[in-house]
């Protein structure tokens, strides 16, 4: 194995009580949950620097509609994860869904036809439906996960 690209070996200390965990003794069941805690947390502190963080700035805006900005969080080529900035009164035209998209009102109130969903709150809008117009009169955050979003498919 190519040690450029072996995963780092684990503590001595770890390997000697994994060593321990499989002795021809029965195993003692304090010791072994200290030990998948131990494991867990030392490949869980490796994994980390898989994650992505986008921290809470006002970097990575961009105009989306009128009223309306957009911010790309994650984009895995399948769904997109992202918030939207809806000013007072902005308005989202009816449009279809490609696919199932979740939303979750972050500040603000949500207006979808007569259906209203505070601050908090869910919803969902399944794949393949018309979505009617969606308002925020005084304004709303909103972070949705779903087809990226394209304003050519607003109707």
């Amino acid at each position: 194995m190519d040690p450029r690209t072996a995963p780092p070996a684990l503590p001595a200390e770890l390997c000697d009580m994994l060593h321990d965990a499989f002795s021809p003794d029965a195993p003692d069941p304090v010791a072994d949950q200290r030990l998948k805690r131990r494991l867990l947390q030392t490949l869980a502190r490796q994994a980390t620097a898989s994650h992505l963080t986008v921290p809470p700035t006002d970097e990575g805006w961009r105009a989306f509609a009128p009223g309306i900005q957009m911010k790309l969080l994650h984009h895995d080529g399948q769904a997109a994860a992202y918030l939207l900035r809806m000013a007072a009164g902005a308005v989202i035209p009816p449009h279809r869904h490609p696919q199932d998209e979740e939303c979750v009102v972050i500040e603000g109130r949500l207006h979808i036809g007569s259906l209203q969903v505070p601050s908090g709150g869910f919803h969902l809008a399944r794949r393949g439906a018309l979505h009617e117009s969606v308002q925020a009169p005084a304004g709303a955050l909103i972070y949705l996960r779903g087809a990226a979003p394209d304003a050519a498919q607003l109707i």
